[in-house]
């Protein structure tokens, strides 16, 4: 067992600090929540850094763990709408980060659309296409089995389709 140094971890930090921030945000629509949230992630991964088997990426884990952080903010945050699976009634439609910000009209739609999804379609959307995990890296921050990654992101990509054209928006290349 090794014990993760402080170069490792700003290793880690710098490599996969953003992509996590950017998914976080994703799920909470809220910079500075997102912000604290990325920052625990971290902060759990150098205290259960000794958990970490190796059966999984390094990316894998560290988002298994933001994973986690999420829904323990929500279950803190709106107890009753975690456990019903109620999508949070308070959106922020002015994204933040840059990658966001340069979005075109199209593509800031497609994000708002996906923020008004149920949480696991959201997850395995923005885990199976936008950060593009393989099904098996899915499952495993997820918790899921693999078959369960597929059928969901198959409902979440119809649902999302037909939301996107109740909004009058056409993706026929999008999420092939």
């Amino acid at each position: 067992m090794n014990i993760l140094n402080q170069e490792e971890l700003t290793k880690w930090f710098e490599e996969y600090g953003d992509p996590i921030l950017t998914y976080i945000l994703l799920i909470v629509k809220d910079y500075q929540h997102a912000e604290d949230l990325t920052q625990e992630t971290f902060i759990k991964a150098y205290k259960k850094q000794h958990e970490f088997e190796h059966k999984s990426t390094v990316k894998t884990w560290l988002f298994s763990i933001a994973f986690n952080v999420v829904n323990d903010y929500f279950r803190k945050k709106h107890p009753l709408q975690h456990y019903l699976d109620i999508t949070s009634t308070e959106k922020d439609y002015h994204p933040i980060p840059e990658q966001i910000v340069v979005m075109n009209d199209q593509t800031e739609q497609l994000y708002r659309t996906i923020q008004q999804l149920k949480p696991t379609y959201r997850h395995v959307i923005i885990l199976r296409k936008i950060k593009e995990f393989s099904t098996e890296e899915a499952s495993m921050v997820l918790n899921w089995s693999e078959s369960k990654v597929k059928m969901t992101l198959k409902r979440a990509l119809a649902q999302l389709k037909k939301e996107l054209l109740k909004g009058g928006l056409t993706y026929d290349t999008l999420f092939r």
